[in-house]
């Protein structure tokens, strides 16, 4: 990554940033806030509550390995191998469709978010900047970080600046929990019968977690529908969409979630009479808490979610999907990043060297003759 070369060639493109209230977005940061300092009880108070949020994750993730070691002890790798050489290349060829449809639809969250950044950027590089970081931060963790990375990376050669980079991430996320939100809510009240034979819980558990998830988006829509709303990160102003982009917003995130869910299920065993909105919603389940958990792709928590909710399915036959799933969605998109990164990176070079040559030149005392 040549970030000496990008950020030569933006300070020569970007111009001044605007003064704050002049930048109603909030897409480039200001002055931090007054009264922001080390000592600010504030700060210690969110600093506090971070390593609380650290520690329940490492609990989780612990937990979680300790249930997946106790569930898998009992499969030897003769069957492990069975199970996943088991899939047909019916399987399999459908489950690269619903990959490749689950990433088209995380390029739209970052088509969304420019949309209401009011930038404009190829949908070219967006659809490479948007799929190469989730395909990296899925499989290496740490998103803000590595995403991030990847994302100015790209992003800064169009001539954004860091701050209007991070307020495309946020805008980003919501198209995410909208769609998780959506999608859950929906599941659960209309599986939540089912649900309770398969994850041991109540219908009336069910019904009511799903509708808390879908009160929470509703009130979502209804809160950025009366007025415009907007949040402040780090002593920046962040404008958030209205009902018809937000509404736009939940339709991609649900569908990006449909269709990263369908790729586990059609590489599941065949007779298991599970229902694809039954598992939508265990899946949705597992994969907030693999969140939760910070572990990349919730790797360990994901996994033990799953296999319990289907503890009545053979266990090295859900367990040799879990892995042809990983394969399917997070390996093999993973290397094809970093070859369509490859690819970026010497497709620059190449773009960038005739220009820069005779500046070289001028440099060493002007052309000869």
């Amino acid at each position: 990554m040549n970030f000496a070369t990008q950020d030569k060639h933006l300070a020569r493109a970007a111009p001044t940033a605007p003064p704050r209230d002049a930048d109603p977005a909030g897409q480039d940061p200001g002055d931090p806030p007054v009264g922001a300092g080390p000592g600010d009880r504030s700060v210690r108070r969110r600093r506090r509550y971070a390593w609380i949020g650290t520690a329940a994750s490492a609990v989780l993730f612990l937990i979680s390995l300790g249930v997946l070691y106790e569930l898998v002890s009992t499969v030897t790798w003769s069957e492990l191998r069975s199970a996943f050489t088991a899939a047909t290349v019916e399987q399999v060829s459908l489950a690269i469709l619903l990959v490749c449809i689950s990433y088209l639809f995380l390029t739209c969250y970052d088509a969304l978010a420019l949309r209401q950044l009011a930038i404009r950027v190829p949908y070219r590089t967006t659809a490479l900047a948007s799929f190469t970081s989730y395909a990296v931060s899925f499989n290496l963790g740490f998103p803000l970080l590595t995403a991030g990375t990847i994302r100015y990376w790209i992003y800064s050669g169009q001539g954004l600046s860091p701050g209007r980079i991070a307020a495309l991430t946020i805008v980003a996320g919501f198209t995410f929990w909208l769609g998780m939100g959506a999608v859950l809510g929906v599941s659960l009240l209309r599986e939540a019968e089912p649900l309770t034979r398969l994850t041991y819980t109540s219908t009336r558990f069910n019904l009511g977690l799903g509708l808390a998830a879908l009160a929470g988006v509703l009130a979502y829509l209804a809160w950025v529908t009366v007025k415009r709303r907007s949040v402040k990160v780090k002593g920046w102003r962040l404008e958030l969409p209205g009902l018809g982009l937000s509404l736009s917003q939940m339709l991609v995130g649900a569908g990006d979630v449909c269709a990263a869910a369908g790729v586990l299920y059609v590489l599941l065993p065949p007779g298991h009479g599970v229902s694809f909105e039954t598992f939508l919603a265990i899946y949705v389940v597992a994969a907030m808490l693999g969140i939760a958990s910070h572990a990349p792709g919730g790797l360990g928590v994901f996994e033990a979610t799953i296999l319990l909710a289907l503890s009545g399915l053979p266990r090295e036959s859900v367990l040799g999907a879990l892995l042809l799933f990983r394969v399917c969605y997070y390996l093999v998109p993973f290397v094809v990043a970093l070859a369509a990164l490859g690819a970026y990176e010497i497709a620059k070079r190449v773009r960038l060297t005739p220009r820069e040559a005779p500046d070289d030149d001028g440099a060493e005392g002007g052309p000869a003759g």
